[in-house]
């Protein structure tokens, strides 16, 4: 009885894992059916989508940024594969972007310019037989309406000083009339300042040397001012009374006219960066004076004391060269 259970108990078993196996096969060849032949190759999709812009775009516009087509919207992808020649366009190339402010043009140049400077005048025609080189300066600001034209308003200020001939001549003129001795050791300065407006048209030009020429109209005003070396009283650091050698006034004229300008310049620029530029800058001036009646050496027999213009040549025309040299920005 024992013996027959025993059998009983391995035939099940048996049987059990016959089953198991039988299972097994059958999912494996299901498998196997459903798999894709060993040999099979693969397909590979070498087109990528590219984003393209407007043809109106530009970098520097925040009003284009809905010209951008997404990616995932485009409808022309780039082919790796495909035949050369028949690829979209490329993508259009952009230079520096340019960013303009209130303060500029709509060509880049700024809107506004100004000019310092320093010089020398030289006086020519009649006036060189009167007065002597001297100092100048000059100031002014302006509109510039593009690159090539602009307009400054300038104030200038052009010193002489007086021909030893003219001093000796206008002393004699002085003793002559009020004694021998009244007058000695004669000096004086001459000067004209103005204020004109000014054309300016720049000459296109690379890199960072540039040109331009120059021309303006304006009013004029001429002083002579004859002066003699006198004791001046005074005061030291201690409030004591002193007495020191000054120059004083005994003569002045003045004159007042309209005049006219033109000439060239030249500039640079340091640095591609900078907006500075220094200058140099030779004009004529013509100064449009009339002649006054007064006394000379040649006509001083006929003088009386009470005559009030022995300087009659501060209101000639007036015709010099003034040569600047400063700084525009």
């Amino acid at each position: 009885m024992i013996t027959l259970n025993r059998s009983f108990q391995v035939a099940r078993r048996v049987l059990a894992l016959s089953a198991v196996l039988g299972m097994s096969v059958a999912i494996a060849h299901a498998q196997q059916a459903d798999a894709p032949a060993i040999n099979a190759q693969p397909t590979l999709n070498f087109q990528l989508p590219v984003s393209s812009a407007a043809p109106d775009f530009s970098s520097s516009a925040a009003s284009n940024d809905s010209a951008a087509v997404s990616v995932a919207d485009s409808k022309s992808p780039f082919d790796f594969l495909a035949v050369p020649g028949t690829q979209p366009p490329p993508r259009r190339s952009y230079g520096r972007p340019r960013y303009r402010g209130g303060n500029q043009n709509a060509d880049g140049s700024d809107k506004y310019t100004f000019i310092a400077g320093v010089g020398f005048t030289i006086p020519t025609g009649d006036l060189s037989n009167e007065l002597t080189p001297s100092y100048s300066v000059q100031v002014g600001g302006g509109r510039n309406f593009n690159k090539i034209f602009g307009v400054l308003a300038q104030f200038d200020w052009d010193n002489f000083g007086f021909q030893g001939s003219t001093l000796n001549n206008q002393e004699a003129i002085y003793n002559d009339l009020f004694g021998a001795g009244a007058v000695s050791g004669l000096d004086g300065t001459s000067h004209i300042w103005s204020l004109t407006l000014n054309p300016v048209i720049n000459i296109p030009t690379s890199g960072s040397v540039g040109a331009y020429v120059v021309g303006g109209v304006g009013f004029y005003h001429k002083t002579a001012n004859f002066m003699v070396s006198a004791l001046v009283q005074g005061y030291d650091e201690f409030g004591y009374p002193i007495e020191y050698s000054g120059n004083e006034s005994i003569d002045k004229y003045t004159s007042n006219a309209p005049g006219f300008n033109g000439g060239f310049g030249l500039t640079y620029k340091m640095s591609q960066f900078s907006n500075e530029r220094f200058y140099a800058e030779v004009r004529y001036v013509y100064v449009d004076s009339q002649q006054k009646a007064g006394f000379t050496l040649a006509n001083i027999d006929s003088a009386t004391a009470t005559s009030t213009n022995f300087y009659p040549a501060n209101s000639n025309h007036s015709t010099y060269i003034p040569v600047k040299f400063g700084i525009r920005f």
